[in-house]
């Protein structure tokens, strides 16, 4: 696994409860190989604007995701996630858009 990959993993709820759903792994942490990682989501009614990306399905490079619908990468719903409980990946996105995420997470964390 490396970051730009797309997985499938147990991310925590609102309601505590735990649910397999895809998320971006946005960097490996140093160290103790546990992976950064943002939740990916259908629900586009939670897309937060400046700060989350919409997945369209109509675009050429959809199918290298992995995903079945249209979908937000949400930058506001974070996780660390040790390498371990990471079954396997079943898509990416590509580099370029990888660094623009990445960028728009740290120039929301410092404003």
């Amino acid at each position: 696994m490396r970051e730009s990959d797309i997985v499938l993993i147990d991310l925590i709820q609102s309601d505590g409860s735990y649910k397999l759903r895809p998320a971006l792994i946005l960097k490996r942490l140093p160290k103790y190989n546990d992976f950064l990682v943002c939740g990916i989501s259908t629900q586009l009614h939670q897309y937060i604007e400046g700060l989350d990306e919409v997945l369209n399905k109509e675009n050429n490079n959809f199918a290298a995701t992995g995903l079945h619908q249209t979908s937000i990468i949400r930058l506001s719903f974070l996780a660390v996630i040790p390498s371990k409980n990471i079954p396997g990946v079943i898509g990416k996105i590509d580099y370029t858009l990888h660094k623009e995420l990445l960028q728009r997470l740290a120039n929301f964390l410092v404003s």
